[in-house]
């Protein structure tokens, strides 16, 4: 799987993204963000994002034995994942390893940082 046919995630864009609580977002920004938040809110997504996230890196020979889908279902996800700038991969023999991208998990922790509010009173 080359990352040479995948669209190039703009984490400037995020990066230059203050917290959602403080500015609200300029429509480009919210065009690079969008695509890791839909990537995420997909269940199957999500789970193999967690599965990456909790180790240094991972087979995909170890994540697709975790779900009742095909392998080719899985690479779906896998891409979605890559393409939305949330994962790298690598390539070693017959199979491939994933890791996260700490960057951009960094840059969509800043954008949901919430300032302490003071409590709510009625």
């Amino acid at each position: 799987m080359s990352k040479q046919n995948l669209p190039v995630v703009d984490l400037q864009a995020v990066a230059c993204c203050a917290p959602l609580a403080v500015r609200p977002m300029d429509a480009e920004q919210a065009a690079v963000v969008a695509p890791m938040f839909k990537a995420l809110g997909d269940p199957v997504r999500l789970r193999l994002m967690s599965m990456i996230a909790s180790v240094p890196e991972i087979c995909v020979c170890d994540l697709t034995p975790a779900f009742d889908l095909s392998g080719p279902t899985i690479s779906h996800h896998l891409k979605v994942l890559r393409e939305a700038g949330l994962v790298d991969s690598e390539r070693r023999g017959t199979w491939v390893w994933y890791r996260v991208e700490p960057e951009a998990f960094r840059q969509l922790g800043v954008l949901l940082d919430l300032p302490a509010a003071a409590p709510a009173t009625r």
